[in-house]
């Protein structure tokens, strides 16, 4: 495993100790919001360096006992998981962001069109649960109204796991299906839409400033399963951030308490997203302009008929197999992005 490329721990420590001494200046805490995107970054970089620096050791130990006992079985499997895993940490220096090694809130909407569009965001939904289980992170429905006849109105995910947000932040934006309706007698071709939006989870002790003055609070009842307290009691919770409009909302917790405190992590992970923003405004606009939601600029079309065929329209990636893609096959679209920075 030799250094160099992806791999390359002088680079990272030299990048390391310049944030040290930036660390260091006095001065770090004049700007606070700053000052902890820069210790985020410093903790992830050293965060991948720890974690090639194992697979470094491990590929030492295993090139000894290799040289030892060639026929030995399970060195050999040794060596294949290993190289599983360093093609693996290929991908980590590309979550270079402030938010990039944090867990991810995903909120999946669908578009205009009835029936149509809320069965495409429940396909979505089961996607992008589907591409969780295959990065082994966990998943969990903070909130979900379901459709009037079939499918949902929108979800949102709690998504746990190292750099799932990083994964995630390119997947924002406007998806596009193309299929011929189930819903539809005559069997025509339909156009969905559904929409897409992903916050960091941040960490608790990353301090964002809300003023409870600012804070509208409605409480109202929950929709759906949930048990015998749903549509008895109002302990769902919506939570608007009036100087940003700001909205979360959430009902899936156990008590009116509860949904609070995680709406309330919701709202402070969504205004920590929207500074991001606004830095990377400040420094790239281009870049910046991509994260916009923007309905009739699709990222991603998913083509079912007449032909299969998932393309996505920043990096022209595409993939025939829309089955595997709508069962969790999203890395290649991801890592596009990822690569191309």
């Amino acid at each position: 495993m030799p250094s160099g490329g992806f791999f390359d721990p002088d680079k990272l420590q030299s990048e390391i100790s310049e944030l040290n001494d930036q660390v260091n200046n006095p001065n770090l805490w004049d700007n606070p919001d700053a000052a902890r995107a820069l210790l985020q970054k410093k903790s992830g970089l050293e965060k991948t360096l720890n974690e090639l620096l194992t697979l470094e050791s491990e590929y030492k130990n295993l090139a000894e006992l290799y040289e030892m006992a060639p026929d030995d079985g399970e060195i050999v499997d040794a060596i294949a998981a290993l190289g599983d895993a360093a093609h693996r940490a290929k991908f980590i220096t590309l979550f270079r962001e402030p938010a990039d090694n944090s867990g991810a809130f995903l909120f999946i909407q669908a578009g205009a069109g009835g029936t149509e569009a809320q069965d495409w965001a429940q396909m979505m939904s089961r996607m992008y649960a589907r591409w969780a289980e295959r990065h082994g992170f966990s998943i969990e429905v903070i909130e979900e109204h379901e459709g009037d006849t079939a499918g949902i109105k929108n979800i949102t995910y709690r998504i746990s796991g190292d750099r799932a947000y990083g994964w995630l932040k390119n997947e924002i934006g406007v998806h596009r299906l193309v299929r011929i309706s189930p819903f539809n007698a005559n069997g025509k071709r339909q156009t969905s839409f559904a929409s897409v939006d992903v916050w960091p989870d941040i960490d608790d002790n990353i301090e964002i400033e809300i003023n409870d003055k600012d804070l509208r609070i409605d409480t109202y009842r929950a929709s759906g399963a949930g048990g015998q307290h749903v549509n008895k009691t109002d302990s769902a919770v919506r939570i608007t951030h009036l100087p940003t409009n700001t909205v979360v909302t959430c009902q899936n917790e156990r008590s009116q308490i509860q949904n609070r405190e995680m709406a309330m992590k919701m709202l402070r992970s969504k205004l920590y997203e929207l500074e991001l923003q606004k830095r990377a405004e400040a420094e790239d606009a281009a870049k910046a302009a991509q994260k916009k939601i923007e309905w009739g600029s699709q990222i991603r079309n998913y083509v079912l008929y007449p032909y299969q065929l998932v393309k996505d329209v920043r990096t022209g990636v595409e993939k025939t197999d829309s089955d595997a893609v709508l069962d969790g096959d999203l890395d290649d679209f991801m890592l596009s992005l990822l690569q191309r920075g």
